[in-house]
């Protein structure tokens, strides 16, 4: 099983994977005039919006549930992987990836936001939906919905509960050995598990406010925290800082691992964290309120800063600095550079832990190990409502009143199944589901950039309503945006209170 897992992960992550989703970051760069970079002010200002409805929540506490799944087990173990098996050099692909994905995920996250919905009193949306409406390719649609189900109910909820154990592991020890069909499971691990699943399936079973609530208070906390720690190592080591910097640069071209090694796994560690392309950010901005669509597109160009310029760049300093990492060849396991004990596990939160503890001592692995359960608990609360949110797309279709529960069911099922498994068979059924979203979310959108241009569209309306300085509307029908039906409906009812200004009539062009 682990053969064809890792065989059928090698096929999804070939090159052209790698290349497209560098290729669909600079496409929107530069159709958007790098608008990641001129409207940076604009993200931070657009984050402290008031905006909350019954039916939206605001776009901080969006960027919250989007962070809670980007800023997640990728950030410690998936930098420690990169640097472990790409070198140094995967760190700077991986700024590549942040800077040119902000685009992506405008684009991705705008077209959440036009062709949302309103069903049962929440907002939805998301690729499942744009590919509907703005492509009129239904079969895409449930395709789509159908992987993210099994990507983010299946796939990658193992990965952040083995991240845990392996903490847990690596702060407690293993305790008390349970005989279990999976080997031998330490009982500190298998506390931690009860733990999580406890308290996963009361929030799960309470709705997106009830995961927004918990991640607006939780991951900016844990990520403020994080970072804090890394710059208390960086203030440490001043000196060493600049030629850090120089040898990620010169190790991305001039790769101890291969150049193949470190942009290969730069990308993939960077995707998986940043999730900029994946198709997942648009689901919890398509829930935001919001007046303009662009808006919250530029809300998660800046959870895509935050993710990798800021969470995963802390986390490579901290390991590159202290030197806690080694450099293993991924196909044959031979060691190119060690620094530390060789049978230290790769693919895990270890050389973070380690780094952290040779300066902070006991603590800092104590440290390390909290943050990832918080950050692995709330990017599983995030892969659950986008597989909710999947699950109610399809059941527009299918009618089955018992398929969200049974996604939790599975979901929890999965937690565990990832905290008692080896960690390099539990990332490659990762990499699998976020490979296969990212095939056909970018390819989607880029087909819909041929079709319609919605999202450059939308963003040139909004940049112009900025410049003349009035109240910010969005009105689809003037733009020639089609199937915008939740915001043609607002703004004929915004016209209807007068709170709108009637629409211009056309002139007669004979």
């Amino acid at each position: 099983m682990e053969n064809l897992v890792s065989t059928l992960n090698s096929i999804i992550w070939s090159p052209a994977l790698v290349f497209l989703c560098l290729a669909a970051g600079l496409f929107y760069s530069i159709l958007t005039r790098f608008a990641q970079v001129r409207h940076f002010k604009e993200m931070v200002k657009l984050l402290l919006s008031p905006n909350e409805s019954s039916k939206g929540i605001s776009s901080f506490q969006a960027l919250a549930v989007t962070l809670s799944g980007r800023v997640g087990v990728g950030n410690i173990a998936g930098v420690a992987a990169a640097i472990g098996f790409g070198g140094p050099g995967a760190v700077f692909w991986m700024w590549v990836v942040a800077f040119l994905g902000a685009s992506t995920a405008y684009a991705e996250s705008t077209l959440g936001q036009i062709y949302k919905v309103e069903e049962n009193g929440q907002y939805r949306g998301g690729p499942a939906y744009y590919f509907e409406k703005a492509l009129g390719q239904k079969w895409l649609a449930i395709v789509f919905a159908i992987s993210a189900i099994i990507a983010c109910g299946i796939f990658l909820p193992g990965i952040q509960a083995n991240a845990v154990g392996q903490a847990v592991t690596q702060v407690f020890g293993d305790g008390n050995l349970v005989t279990t069909d999976y080997g031998d499971v330490g009982s500190h691990k298998l506390i931690a598990l009860a733990v999580i699943l406890i308290v996963l399936g009361f929030i799960i079973f309470g709705g997106i406010r009830r995961i927004a609530n918990f991640t607006q208070i939780v991951v900016p906390f844990m990520a403020l925290a994080y970072i804090i720690m890394a710059l208390v190592i960086v203030f440490l080591n001043l000196n060493q800082v600049p030629g850090i910097f120089a040898m990620i640069v010169s190790d991305a071209f001039t790769a101890q691992a291969g150049f193949g090694a470190a942009i290969g796994w730069g990308v993939k560690r960077g995707i998986y964290s940043n999730e900029a392309g994946q198709g997942t950010g648009p689901h919890a901005s398509s829930a935001a309120e919001v007046d303009h669509p662009s808006q919250q597109g530029l809300v998660q160009a800046f959870s895509v800063y935050v993710d990798t310029l800021f969470v995963c760049t802390a986390t490579a300093l901290m390991i590159l600095i202290t030197q806690q990492y080694n450099i293993v060849a991924e196909t044959s396991g031979a060691l190119i550079l060690q620094n530390v004990d060789a049978a230290t596990e790769v693919a895990s939160p270890a050389f973070t832990q380690l780094a952290l503890s040779s300066v902070f001592g006991g603590f800092g692995q104590g440290f390390v190990g909290i943050a990832i359960f918080f950050f692995a608990f709330t990017t599983i609360l995030a892969y659950y409502y986008i597989a909710e949110t999947n699950v109610a797309y399809l059941n527009r279709y299918i009618k089955n009143r018992f398929s969200l529960f049974i996604v939790k069911v599975v979901i929890m099922f999965m937690v565990a199944y990832g905290m008692v498994n080896s960690s390099g068979y539990i990332w490659n059924l990762g990499d699998i589901g976020v490979g296969l979203m990212a095939w056909i979310n970018i390819l989607g959108i880029l087909a819909i950039f041929f079709v319609a241009k919605p999202a450059i569209m939308c963003l040139r309306d909004y940049e112009e309503q900025k410049k003349a300085g009035g109240p910010i509307i969005f009105d689809p029908v003037k733009l020639g945006i089609k199937k915008a039906d939740f915001w043609e409906k607002r703004i004929a009812k915004q016209r209807a209170e007068g709170s709108v200004a009637p629409a211009a009539p056309e002139t007669d062009k004979e």
